[in-house]
């Protein structure tokens, strides 16, 4: 009587494993947008700190994130769990190097292991262009998340945060001193996107529903997206 009973608990705790182990893994393919302090702190009160190590966010399977380097000195994107951050070189030249304890004074991000990929149609060539798309297909898609772009383009702006060491912020024009911009031409890149109508200020720009920052596919470029032509590129949302 007592073996049957031991043999049952430990059935019991077996399926108990196995139920754990599938809720962990789907919630793994498709995980909550975290966003840790605000866009709005750091350029309108100074806040230019380090608010998250980025070593910390666990787990790094399908991690996808953006944001500044701590005291604006360069740019992050994590990029299916690899930490990139750009710096200035030069006017024409730039750094790019997976530097995975990096930390920033804002950061957005989430996790996605499966994605529904779909050509971007041709009307689509702008930043505005691909905000309407995206709001006007994804009314039923669980609010905000991150998307990926994948492809060519054939022209791009980014730019690079450098902020002389010791500058003191209060508005976002202090918090761009020493930003250099960078044109791209006719590049193959993946460009990690974050979409919230609610979130301005937050992790988006006050006139924007999209913070997004390219890298290209040889990840010698890298910075925040200010502008850019699409050419042929594939659009991937979370797959719910």
């Amino acid at each position: 009587m007592a073996s049957k009973k031991l043999a049952y608990i430990i059935l019991i705790l077996f399926c108990f494993s196995c139920k754990s182990n599938t809720e962990e893994k789907q919630s793994n393919t498709y995980s909550d947008v975290v966003s840790v302090a605000a866009m709005k702190d750091v350029m309108w009160k100074g806040e230019l700190f380090s608010k998250i190590k980025l070593d910390t966010i666990k787990p790094k399977n399908g991690l996808y994130g953006l944001g500044p380097e701590a005291y604006l000195r360069g740019e992050i994107v994590i990029n299916n769990g690899k930490t990139y951050v750009s710096r200035i070189l030069t006017d024409s030249t730039m750094a790019v190097n997976e530097i995975s304890n990096a930390e920033a004074p804002f950061f957005v991000y989430a996790n996605v292991t499966k994605w529904s990929k779909i050509k971007l149609p041709s009307s689509v060539k702008s930043i505005k262009d691909l905000e309407s798309f995206i709001d006007n297909n994804t009314k039923s898609q669980k609010r905000p998340f991150v998307f990926k772009l994948d492809g060519r383009i054939s022209a791009a702006t980014i730019h690079i945060q450098n902020l002389p060491k010791g500058t003191k912020v209060s508005s976002p024009k202090e918090a761009h001193q020493g930003q250099i911009n960078y044109q791209l031409e006719s590049e193959d890149v993946e460009i990690i996107g974050f979409f919230s109508t609610e979130h301005q200020g937050i992790f988006t720009h006050h006139d924007s529903f999209l913070h997004m920052h390219l890298i290209s596919k040889d990840k010698t470029k890298m910075g925040h997206l200010d502008d850019v032509v699409f050419n042929e590129m594939s659009l991937l949302l979370p797959k719910s």
